[in-house]
């Protein structure tokens, strides 16, 4: 913008006479920008949101359409401490004896000391001072296969350190590699399979290229072998019938055994998870509470119409905290009333009411409601204004408005298992397919999107159009009356100046 010096003859305050002037066209910039940013919160609000939305959706939702969410199982042990199970879904209610007679371990050698004459060796002792030869070989078989080997050469200028290094790098014929340390503070060399099991277990394996440089390493055993623990798998006996593993997991029949100690004489009990079904239809319904709820105060909030947005002037006159108090209420109201959240409010309402005709054991056919299963809405006039659409549960320990009721979910569960699993695969299909007709794409709206992100998106480039043109006709008209008043103070000079003159004239 030019320099402009004006009222210098005038001895007017051009500057604040223009701004009064221009107010009219200030006011159009200040509007389209405040309007503009009060949009993006509208779009942050509504990216927000979507993303709970589409969670429930792909979520929860989307889970508790298939059977799987109904078929829980869970298996007790007489002995926890002994053995771990995970159930799977196809595992059979039945009652099983297990015997745990070993776990599996991992192969594990400790060095015999290595030294120099007294002195202990170092990872910095050389293989002349150990009297060793290049050429010689360090040797291991891997699960008692002698043709599966790990083998290093030692070469002119090794030291044990560079030895442990070739050591560590170094993989058997079919690719397995060990774990190898030498302890300078004890001379030693401690050697362990990187796996449980008999098939990575390793042992030493001596021959004309190997038995010396095995021998003054330490890679030796004792007579009493005291000092090497070979790999063994672990081995347990269910219902008379053994296996093994390298792992200490056993997965047999749908169950997932861990073995943690060795014991006998357990009992493993499978039966139904009637606890863990109702845990997930809980957790389904309190997702649903809290976007209901979220969208119930959004749309029940303030307008607050009286607060309209902030010009950089306005912002320059109140604090900090006063500034966020202020536009927090206008945040507060962006989507109150709005009729996209009505639209999803209505929607997930339709579904909650409605009934679902499920197939009985003897073929006939029953209308279900969310009632029949102890799960509705609390009383409009004693609930919380946003809090209205809420499902509660009867019985639920976790809910006050309900816990004092019969728990006809639970009951349900346990008598008939089969009608719960229809009905709620039924009313999570209709509810993710609502969600789905929601979040159809269309001109104004995204996949995946409850808004008109789209047509959001289009208001806020136009509004940059608004701004930017706003913003020239308010600086054409000040550029305007600027030439009007230097057109003004020029002619003013001009007869300050005239006048000079004739005073001069006159006075001489």
């Amino acid at each position: 913008m030019p320099l402009r010096i004006t009222g210098m003859n005038s001895g007017l305050d051009t500057e604040s006479i223009i701004t009064a002037l221009t107010q009219n066209k200030q006011d159009k910039v200040d509007k389209f920008t405040g309007d503009q940013k009060k949009l993006t919160w509208k779009q942050d609000k509504w990216k927000e949101l979507n993303k709970k939305v589409v969670s429930f959706y792909n979520g929860v939702l989307s889970n508790m359409r298939f059977s799987d969410a109904y078929t829980k199982k869970t298996t007790t042990a007489s002995n926890a401490d002994a053995v771990s199970v995970i159930t799977g879904t196809n595992a059979m209610d039945t009652t099983q004896t297990l015997d745990i007679n070993s776990l599996a371990k991992a192969a594990y050698m400790t060095g015999q000391e290595v030294k120099v004459g007294d002195t202990k060796a170092t990872k910095s002792t050389t293989i002349e001072e150990l009297r060793l030869s290049a050429g010689d070989k360090l040797k291991f078989s891997i699960g008692g296969d002698t043709s599966n080997v790990l083998e290093v050469s030692i070469e002119e200028g090794d030291t044990i350190g560079s030895v442990l290094t070739k050591l560590q790098n170094a993989t058997s014929t079919d690719g397995t590699k060990l774990n190898f340390n030498f302890d300078d503070k004890n001379g030693r060399f401690y050697v362990s399979s990187k796996t449980t099991g008999e098939a990575a277990s390793f042992d030493l394996l001596l021959d004309d290229e190997s038995t010396t440089a095995m021998t003054k390493l330490g890679l030796t055993k004792k007579e009493d072998g005291s000092n090497y623990i070979k790999g063994s798998s672990a081995e347990i006996v269910l219902n008379g019938e053994t296996y093994t593993s390298d792992n200490n997991t056993f997965e047999i029949n749908g169950l997932t055994i861990t073995a943690n100690q060795v014991a006998s004489g357990i009992t493993l009990s499978t039966k139904q998870d009637t606890s863990g079904i109702y845990d997930n239809i809980k957790n389904m319904i309190k997702e649903y509470n809290s976007l209901m709820k979220e969208f119930s105060t959004l749309y029940n909030a303030d307008k607050a119409k009286k607060y309209t947005m902030l010009t950089d002037d306005q912002k320059s006159e109140m604090s900090d905290k006063e500034v966020e108090e202020w536009e927090t209420k206008i945040k507060d109201g962006l989507l109150s009333g709005d009729e996209t959240i009505g639209s999803i409010r209505s929607g997930l309402k339709s579904i909650v009411n409605s009934g679902f005709d499920i197939t009985n054991k003897d073929g006939t056919t029953t209308k279900l409601y969310l009632t029949d299963f102890g799960i509705g809405t609390g009383s409009y006039f004693t609930s919380e204004e946003n809090e209205r659409d809420l499902l509660h549960i009867d019985g639920d320990k976790d809910d006050s408005t309900t816990s004092a009721n019969t728990d006809k979910l639970s009951a349900m569960i346990m008598t008939d298992p089969d009608t719960v699993s229809k009905f709620f695969t039924e009313f999570s299909k209709s509810m993710y397919g609502k969600l789905s007709d929601l979040m159809k794409g269309t001109e104004y709206s995204s996949a995946y999107t409850v808004y008109e992100d789209k047509l959001m998106a289009s208001q806020y480039s136009s509004y940059n159009t608004k701004i930017s043109n706003a913003q020239k006709a308010l600086e054409a008209m000040q550029d305007k009356l600027y030439k009007k008043f230097a057109s003004m103070e020029t002619a003013l000079a001009k007869t300050n100046s005239n006048s000079s003159s004739l005073s001069g004239f006159f006075g001489s």
